[in-house]
């Protein structure tokens, strides 16, 4: 049967492969310097078992056209696309740690998208040597940049739900058992809250936030007032919350120490000069 002009077609390919038929349209033209004629150019849609299975590939595009820029892009470009949209919503640190992920994907950054696997990514996976917690970060930014792929309708199927991290669960020989605090110990940190590196301790104890987190708040967003913080920037999304500030220790907070009168806008300040670390606590309103 003759497809109609401007349709595509169905080839089959030499040698002995497993999906020998291959759909293609036509993608452009270019001049073959050497012999003055116009050469057709031809981008491959999907590849059949059957000359049917191609050609239903081929019906499948031409009810539902797309860009054919869009197959050439590769993992790369998909990465540089998500990180435009991504990047100035997360902290530096954040920036810093998708880019060192990144990096681990070298292998098929210059692949095409539509063309990468499961395999592919299970390989990068496997391969790069890496402990838990990375290999975990690993997988996360595969399912951001699927995820991103899938909402701007450059794949339709997401590769990265299928990654498996769970057998390199135990390689991780930095790991170490982490003991929370007893009560007796809580109430031995009472005992010294007049120490200022004794109140942040507390502080962490009492929110639940991280230190990063503790560190990067700013004045601007404790409202003593009303007795809570607001943590706008985070390692997750979940880490952007309100957290109460308990009554038992809302004096200290409420007075606040400072160290050395120096101007700044956040509300702990933590510097480092040789040795040793000073915390500045400056309050934010009079009590």
């Amino acid at each position: 049967m003759r497809l109609p002009n401007g349709y595509g077609g169905v080839v089959k390919l030499s040698g002995k492969r497993r999906k020998p038929y291959a759909a293609r349209v036509t993608a452009g033209w270019h001049l073959n310097e050497k012999t003055g004629k116009v050469v057709q150019e031809y981008q491959i849609l999907g590849y059949g078992t059957t000359k049917t299975e191609a050609l239903q590939i081929l019906a499948k595009y031409n009810d539902n056209p797309i860009d054919l820029s869009i197959m050439k892009l590769t993992f790369d470009d998909i990465y540089e696309r998500w990180s435009e949209e991504k990047y100035p919503t997360v902290s530096p640190s954040n920036v810093n740690g998708y880019k060192a992920t990144f990096a681990l994907c070298d292998s098929i950054a210059e692949k095409a998208f539509k063309d990468v696997k499961l395999d592919d990514l299970q390989r990068v996976l496997d391969t790069c040597g890496k402990n838990y917690p990375t290999l975990r970060k690993l997988k996360v930014l595969f399912n951001q940049i699927y995820e991103y792929a899938l909402k701007h309708e450059l794949t339709v199927k997401d590769y990265s739900e299928f990654v498996d991290i769970l057998k390199y669960k135990d390689r991780n020989p930095n790991k170490y058992d982490r003991d929370r605090f007893t009560p007796e110990e809580v109430e031995k940190d009472w005992t010294m809250k007049d120490d200022k590196y004794y109140q942040v301790v507390l502080m962490l104890l009492y929110n639940g936030f991280r230190i990063s987190e503790l560190l990067e708040l700013k004045k601007e967003n404790v409202h003593l007032d009303e007795q809570y913080f607001d943590v706008i920037d985070s390692k997750t999304e979940n880490g952007i919350q309100k957290f109460l500030l308990p009554t038992r220790y809302y004096h200290f907070i409420r007075t606040g120490t400072t160290i050395i009168p120096i101007p700044n806008t956040y509300f702990i300040r933590m510097m480092v000069k040789s040795s040793p670390i000073v915390i500045i606590m400056t309050v934010t309103s009079n009590p």
